[in-house]
């Protein structure tokens, strides 16, 4: 199935149009039957020749039932816009048009209607120049009767094409049903419609409302019929076990449990109206919610909503801005974050305006990890960021250059705890936690490495493996070199000014103290794990020298510290010798 939303100023046709192509009443009210004008969303489908099917969702065009309008275009991919031949581009085809490239609809079809009252050349040169404008591009145009039913052969055509264009929905999404429609059936209860615009919905699902209840869907149709499964993109109508209808009215959302975070403070670049020339309140569209925004201006173009109401959104959710009072849209907007920091500190919102303009809504799991430093997996997915970075604890992912710091800082504090506290074994490892400012003491257990261990739940210096003492002292200073830089090997005669040998460089290897990658060429213990995950960041494959440069080290590092790489899969060599981060798939011996 495929959806598209209608568009167009009101009494250009829309309802007569759908239901000319379908042989169904869109209008659902009898108000407005009486009335001749559509005041709230309809629905209707038809078959194509092709065997597609397409369900239409009919909107008002009469300016003071645009939030309805709006409630219905939220979810859809496409849109037929309507223009009559005898009275041409009007304001409301202006507003429709604007909200649909405010959500970012990009596939339409613009039909002239009422062409055997006037010459349809005209309306559609300029309705065609309009559209090409915005989101959706050049579109085709057809001319077309509702009333007599010239042309319709040609418009069920472009249908044709027009859905064979859609891009394929993604089915193995998760829900998110914004709903547009709650209502009763006797003997069946509450029941709800809206697009199912990406996942699959079956009899049987658990789902959760926006607001947090707990749902069972007890029955599932889609275009009148009784179904067990739907797949997007497809019009689905919902039979809900433990909810009423006014609990989930329009606005409200179905979503798959744990997959999305509702957000009740969100920054947003917007199009449309400046930043600065917005009023303090406006009414957020997304989906077929409608909430009170107040609006504080961060950068040019950039701002941070807050919403009377939370809302299960995600990073690059296109949205729009209206002001209620001047009764026009204000803007389009694009998230770019649902978990913005808070701006209380002097300067702090135009630092924030710096990092905004910088972001393009554009899920980047490295990018959000450099920007957040530290994030559980799952809290991004919720956010709609998805990737293949490795965690470095449990659920944890790190920017690398802000783990590598946090291990260094780890270190200087366990040194600093037993100069003023040496007749304790260690440093608790809770009071790291709380110095670190780590959310988690799985990160401190992992940020250790050799020389420090962890017993008793306390971190200190190991007793370097039975080194003599003069060689642990300068094992540490080595250590202490690379903790400065991770992956800059100290140069052999730094390793001879220390002490260290061919032989104590050995010793020190079968203890752990060091990782020797070659003759001369040690690093500290973990820093093949921290070398993967600072390749990981790298675009796919990578060369020697996009390796050598993000480690910020030398070839005579970077060479031997590839192959053993390689040799533990961490890595794998291509034919053109660049390489790709695979991931660890066995454990390193501590001597190679």
């Amino acid at each position: 199935m495929h959806v598209i939303a209608t568009a167009g100023h009101v009494d250009h046709g829309k309802s007569t149009l759908v239901r000319a192509l379908t042989g169904m009443e869109p209008d659902r009210w009898a108000e407005e039957r009486r009335r001749g004008m559509t005041i709230d969303l309809g629905f209707a489908w038809t078959g194509l020749p092709s065997g597609a099917t397409v369900a239409f969702v009919d909107v008002p065009g009469h300016e003071r039932f645009v939030p309805n309008m709006l409630a219905g275009v939220g979810a859809v991919p496409a849109a037929l816009i309507v223009v009559a031949a005898d009275d041409g581009w009007m304001p409301q085809s202006a507003e429709h048009l604007a909200a649909l490239d405010a959500v970012g609809v990009r596939h339409g079809l613009i039909a002239v209607t009422r062409s055997d009252l006037a010459d349809p050349a005209a309306a559609a040169e300029l309705a065609r120049a309009e559209v090409a404008a915005t989101s959706l591009g050049d579109v085709e145009v057809v001319a077309v009767s509702g009333a007599s039913g010239d042309g319709l052969p040609r418009l069920v055509e472009a249908l044709d094409r027009l859905v064979a264009a859609l891009p394929p929905p993604d089915r193995d999404a998760p829900v998110r049903l914004w709903i547009d429609r709650a209502f009763t059936i006797r003997g069946s209860g509450t029941v709800v419609t809206g697009t199912l615009g990406a996942g699959r919905l079956r009899a049987g699902d658990e789902l959760v409302t926006s607001d947090g209840r707990a749902v069972r869907v007890r029955g599932l149709q889609s275009l009148g019929e009784s179904v067990p499964e739907a797949g997007a993109v497809a019009r689905v109508a919902l039979n809900l076990r433990g909810v009423e209808p006014a609990e989930v009215g329009r606005g409200t959302a179905l979503l798959t449990p744990g997959e999305f975070g509702t957000v009740g403070v969100v920054d947003v670049r917007v199009t449309g109206d400046e930043v600065a020339e917005l009023p303090r309140t406006a009414t957020l569209h997304v989906g077929s919610a409608a909430v009170t925004a107040h609006i504080r201006p961060i950068g040019k173009d950039t701002a941070r909503l807050r919403l009377e109401r939370a809302l299960p959104l995600r990073l690059g959710d296109r949205a729009l801005l209206r002001d209620p009072g001047q009764r026009r849209l204000a803007g389009g907007v694009t998230v770019l974050d649902v978990a913005p920091p808070p701006l209380r500190r002097r300067g702090a919102s135009a630092a924030r305006a710096v990092v905004l303009a910088g972001m393009d809504g554009r899920p980047d799991q490295r990018d959000e990890v450099r920007r957040r430093l530290l994030v559980r997996r799952a809290d991004l997915r919720r956010m709609g960021i998805t990737g293949d970075l490795p965690p470095v604890a449990g659920d944890w992912l790190a920017d690398p250059v802000h783990w590598e710091a946090l291990r260094a800082r780890l270190e200087t504090e366990v040194a600093r705890y037993a100069r003023e506290h040496p007749l304790e074994p260690g440093m608790p490892v809770e009071e790291l936690r709380r110095v670190l400012s780590l959310p988690d003491r799985a990160l401190v257990e992992t940020l250790i490495r050799p020389p420090l261990v962890s017993r008793g739940g306390r971190v200190r210096t190991g007793d370097g493996g039975g080194l003599p003492e003069a060689d642990a002292r300068a094992v540490d200073q080595v250590l202490a070199d690379l903790a400065r830089a991770p992956f800059a090997a100290p140069e052999a005669a730094r390793l001879a000014e220390l002490g260290l040998g061919p032989r104590q460089i050995a010793a020190a290897t079968r203890a752990g103290a060091l990782l020797r990658l070659g003759e001369s060429v040690v690093l500290a213990p973990g820093a093949v794990e921290s070398a993967t995950a600072v390749l990981a960041t790298l675009p796919q494959p990578f060369t020697l020298s996009d390796a050598r440069r993000a480690l910020g080290t030398t070839r005579r590092v970077a060479v031997p510290l590839l192959e053993m790489l390689d040799r533990a899969g961490h890595t794998r060599r291509q034919d053109d010798d660049r390489r790709v981060v695979t991931g660890p798939s066995q454990e390193l011996s501590a001597e190679v």
